[in-house]
């Protein structure tokens, strides 16, 4: 006795949805917004004489937790901007891979900050940040377009530099990777991949 066969609706649509899923299993994440990145460089280049003119310790690490703050906000809202702009839906497999790979190391990131300041060793912060932000991008860039991961190793390697000079380099050092990584990374984004 054999069954009534399927509609061939039926079949076609649940083709289109394995290759649908196939298709996000193996794509990029492409929704890294070039045109953020270089704002979020502007800022980072507008605190650190805020933070250079900083009467103390505190003081100066408030200016770079506002700065990280206001670098999240333009990010998330260019995020989804171009997420939209692309049809992408940040809900998807790989956005939720991209997200999976970047964020610990920013949870690290947290974590170190609040130790490193809590006893005293605010001069390794700079070094720490630049490292801990490098890694996040160059793990979640590994879902990305070439360019991302490439940026996130050049931050890895000057949060390695960073640690090796002394302390009084750390806000220029910030300057240099927060600001000019990410205009000119950002640039590139924009201009190779939209937006």
């Amino acid at each position: 006795m054999s069954s009534a066969p399927s509609p061939i609706g039926d079949h076609a649509l649940e083709s289109l949805k394995v290759i649908r899923d196939a298709m996000e299993r193996a794509g990029a994440f492409t929704a890294v917004p070039g045109w953020s990145t270089v704002a979020v460089g502007l800022t980072a280049l507008a605190a650190a004489p805020i933070a250079a003119g900083a009467s103390d310790g505190r003081r100066w690490l408030a200016v770079w937790l506002v700065e990280g703050a206001c670098a999240v906000a333009i990010s998330g809202a260019f995020v989804v901007r171009k997420a939209k702009r692309l049809n992408l839906s940040l809900a998807s497999g790989v956005s939720r891979r991209f997200a999976l790979a970047f964020v610990p190391a920013l949870v690290a990131g947290a974590a170190m900050t609040w130790v490193l300041a809590a006893n005293g060793l605010k001069g390794f912060l700079p070094g720490a940040w630049l490292l801990l932000y490098g890694t996040a991008v160059t793990a979640g860039g590994a879902l990305s377009v070439r360019i991302v991961p490439l940026m996130g190793l050049a931050f890895m390697a000057l949060g390695l530099i960073t640690l090796a000079l002394p302390a009084s380099w750390g806000n220029t050092m910030m300057a240099i990777g927060f600001g000019g990584l990410h205009v000119g990374f950002g640039a590139a984004i924009a201009r190779r991949h939209g937006g």
